[in-house]
C-alpha cells in the first residue's frame, strides 16, 4: 500500500466548498482545511504510486476552484 499527502491551493473563498468534493474523490481517505500556504491537505492511498497520481490528476485537480496541488509520496 502506498500513501501520499496532497497539498491543495484553492481559489479565494472556495476551501469549504471544495472540502466535501476532495473527501469524496476516489483514493482520498482524509482531507482537512488548514492554515498556511495551502488550503486543504488530503491523504490518499493506493496499491501503487500510479493509483495516487491518477486520483490527483483525474479527480482532484479537475475540481472547479482548485488552483494548484503538490503531492508528496510517503517513503515509509
Amino acid at each position: 500500500m502506498v500513501s501520499a499527502f496532497i497539498m491543495i491551493k484553492t481559489a479565494a473563498g472556495k476551501s469549504e466548498e471544495l472540502l466535501a468534493a476532495v473527501r469524496d474523490a476516489e483514493g482520498i481517505t482524509e482531507a482537512h482545511i488548514v492554515a498556511g500556504q495551502y488550503d486543504i491537505i488530503g491523504e490518499a492511498t493506493g496499491t501503487e504510486v500510479y493509483d495516487i497520481m491518477q486520483s490527483v490528476s483525474g479527480h482532484v485537480r479537475d475540481l472547479d476552484g482548485v488552483a494548484d496541488t503538490r503531492t508528496y509520496i510517503c517513503l515509509e
